[in-house]
C-alpha cells in the first residue's frame, strides 16, 4: 500500500554541523559597494596599462623591463613615504596609486612573456593572507601581537619547507630552514639589518634591557676608535678623499659594527631605523638650509665662515626650526641672528 505521507517538499534542509558552519562563516571575506567599486577601477587601471603596452599605445611603455623599471618602484616606495609624513590625504593617496601602477605595470610584462598575470598576483597575495592568518579565518588562538608574529614566522618556515620539497631536495635540504633565509640581501643595508635583528629577536636572541643595547653601541665605539690610526680621530677632514689613504677593512668592519649596533638600538625600542634616519636626513637638511640662507642675508657664503661661526648658525637654526622659523620667513626677514 502505498505511503500516505506528504512529500518533504516544504520540510526544512538538515543544517550543517555547527563547527563547520562556524569555520565557513570564519573563512568568508563579504564583499561591499565600496569593494566593488574599487574592483571596477582596479579593472580599468589594468585595462588602461594593457592599452598603454598595445602596438598603438605608448612607445615608452612598450619599450620597459623589469630591469628598466625598478629604479621607479624604489622611487615610488620612498615617495609614498614622503606622503606618510604630509598633513594631504590626496598626496599621500595619489602616491599610493603611483606605487600601485607599478605593480600593474610588471604584471603586464609578466603576462607578455606567459609568465603570470595580474590576476595570478592577487590570488597569490589573498590566499597567502587567509593561510597566514589562522586567527581570523581558522581556530588558532592568537589574542597578543606577539603571538600573531611567532604564529606568522611558524607558518613561513612550513611554506619554506613545503616549497623545498615540491622542488626535489639534496643533502641541503636535510639543514633546517633558517628564519633569516628570505630576507633580501637587496635591501638598503639599514633595513636588512633591522629584519635580520627583528627576526632572531621573535626566537629570543636579544638583550633584556635597553641597557644592554646602549652598552653595545658604546663597546663598538670604543673598538672603532682603537682601531684608527694615531691622530685620525681628531684631525678635520675638508676633503672626503684624505680619508680613503687611511682606511682599512678593520676600520670599514668596525663602522659597519657601529651601524648596525645603531639599528639594533631603534629596533629595540620599537622605532624602524630606516624611517628615523630618513626623518634624521630631513631635519639636518633644513637646518642647513636655514645656515646658508641665514649666511647670505649677512652678505656671505656658509662655505666662507669660520667653523665656530658655522657652530652659531647650526645652534641658530635649531632654535628657528623650533620655533617655527622657516626658510620663508627668513627670506622675508625673520632671522634675527
Amino acid at each position: 500500500m502505498p505511503s500516505k505521507r506528504k512529500p518533504a517538499r516544504g520540510r526544512a534542509k538538515r543544517k550543517a554541523p555547527a563547527n563547520r558552519r562556524q569555520a565557513r562563516q570564519k573563512s568568508e571575506v563579504v564583499m561591499t559597494k565600496r569593494d566593488r567599486a574599487a574592483g571596477e577601477w582596479f579593472g580599468k587601471l589594468v585595462a588602461l596599462q594593457a592599452r598603454l603596452r598595445s602596438p598603438n599605445g605608448c612607445p615608452w611603455d612598450r619599450e620597459q623591463t623589469h630591469a628598466s623599471l625598478r629604479k621607479y618602484l624604489i622611487e615610488e616606495s620612498y615617495e609614498v613615504l614622503d606622503a606618510m609624513d604630509s598633513s594631504d590625504p590626496r598626496k599621500f593617496a595619489s602616491e599610493l596609486g603611483d606605487l600601485l601602477l607599478q605593480v600593474v605595470f610588471h604584471a603586464n610584462i609578466a603576462e607578455s612573456e606567459r609568465r603570470f598575470g595580474i590576476s595570478d598576483v592577487i590570488e597569490a597575495v589573498y590566499t597567502k593572507m587567509v593561510r597566514r592568518h589562522p586567527h581570523v579565518f581558522g581556530n588558532v588562538v592568537a589574542k597578543t601581537p606577539g603571538a600573531v608574529l611567532k604564529n606568522w614566522e611558524q607558518i613561513k618556515a612550513a611554506e619554506r619547507a613545503a616549497e623545498k620539497s615540491e622542488q626535489g631536495g639534496g643533502k641541503d635540504d636535510l639543514k633546517p630552514e633558517s628564519i633569516l633565509a628570505d630576507v633580501p640581501r637587496s635591501m638598503p643595508a639599514v633595513l636588512e639589518a633591522y629584519q635580520l635583528t627583528r627576526r632572531a629577536s621573535r626566537i629570543g636572541f636579544d638583550w633584556e634591557n635597553i641597557e644592554g643595547v646602549l652598552d653595545k653601541l658604546e663597546e663598538e665605539r670604543r673598538e672603532l676608535l682603537a682601531t684608527l690610526p694615531s691622530g685620525h680621530a681628531t684631525a678635520e677632514h675638508t676633503d672626503a678623499r684624505s680619508h680613503a689613504v687611511r682606511l682599512t677593512p678593520e676600520i670599514e668592519e668596525e663602522v659597519g659594527d657601529l651601524l648596525f649596533a645603531g639599528v639594533n638600538v631603534a629596533r629595540f625600542v620599537g622605532i624602524d631605523p630606516e624611517i628615523a634616519l630618513k626623518k634624521a636626513n630631513a631635519k639636518f637638511k633644513q637646518r642647513f638650509q636655514w645656515m646658508e640662507t641665514a649666511a647670505g642675508r649677512e652678505g656671505n657664503r656658509l662655505a666662507d665662515l669660520p667653523r665656530a661661526r658655522m657652530e652659531e648658525l647650526w645652534n641658530e637654526s635649531k632654535a628657528a626650526v623650533r620655533t617655527g622659523d622657516s626658510m620663508d620667513g627668513i627670506l622675508a626677514g625673520g632671522h634675527k641672528g
